[in-house]
């Protein structure tokens, strides 16, 4: 069980906190990070973590316990700052994210931070080890669910349809896979740089449960993962979100992808995200 499972007000507030985070956290990396991948992720995560995943920092070694993969490796700054606000390794850690010899490197390395179930970053990995693991789970009738978190951009990937065929194949109605849909990746749109539309169609087409939510809205995040069912095959959710969510002037923009805010950035956003 979920040590927290919080309501859809607490989830709000966890959202908006690990937001505030996220600001500081890329605010303050000497290498930069990926402050629109970030925030697009938010509320899956917060629902995940406060709510549906069966897992806590005290069963990291719990063959029982969910898994999670952050498959958007890039995206590991807003993951970091979710895993701080659950408990899985001090805050005190958040200030040295990609400094040297930190806890919190540029993408996830499991050997390093508490919490993380697979070092990712080279997209299209996460998906087949997350297979792997499902069909393990499977094998040895373990009540485990295994979730996943792919970007746009990475499904572009073929090893990402590799995998779905063998999900298919093997039934794996423990697998979960979270599409976060900003329709953004590097310097402009899905669209233009490799179209994956009608991404519900292909899907379908390899075997896979659809359904679709607002990945920006944590009641309807909430909503759909707990209702999906377990009917022999593997499910996916379509999250659609906004690049950069919950920051105006980062909302939607191409140039966030790699871009940190600084100097009176942090404020306005910070101010922002107290306001709300």
């Amino acid at each position: 069980m979920n040590p927290f499972q919080l309501g859809i007000e607490e989830l709000e507030n966890k959202s908006r906190a690990i937001r505030r985070k996220i600001i500081r956290l890329n605010a303050d990396s000497p290498a930069g990070g990926h402050t629109g991948a970030d925030l697009s992720q938010v509320e899956i995560i917060t629902a995940l973590y406060f709510r549906i995943l069966n897992c806590a920092p005290d069963r990291l070694a719990d063959d029982t316990r969910d898994i999670y993969i952050q498959s958007k490796g890039h995206a590991v700054g807003g993951y970091y700052c979710c895993l701080a606000e659950a408990g899985y390794f001090p805050e005190a850690w958040l200030p040295t994210y990609q400094h040297n010899d930190s806890h919190l490197p540029g993408h996830p390395v499991r050997q390093k931070t508490p919490g993380e179930e697979l070092n990712t970053g080279a997209l299209g990995h996460g998906l087949p080890v997350a297979v792997g693991l499902a069909l393990a789970a499977k094998r040895d009738a373990s009540p485990r669910k295994v979730y996943v978190l792919t970007g746009d951009g990475e499904l572009a990937e073929g090893s990402n349809w590799e995998a779905a065929l063998v999900a298919a194949h093997y039934k794996l109605d423990n697998l979960i896979v979270i599409n976060d849909k900003n329709k953004l990746q590097l310097a402009g749109s899905t669209e233009s740089i490799m179209k994956t539309d009608p991404l519900d169609k292909k899907w379908q087409a390899f075997g896979f449960t659809v359904t679709q939510c607002d990945g920006n809205n944590v009641a309807s995040v909430v909503e759909t993962l707990e209702g999906l069912k377990a009917e022999g095959k593997p499910n996916v959710v379509i999250a659609n979100t906004t690049k950069g969510a919950g920051v105006s002037f980062i909302a939607g923009r191409p140039e966030w992808h790699h871009r940190v805010p600084k100097g009176e950035e942090v404020e306005l956003a910070l101010k922002e995200l107290s306001d709300v």
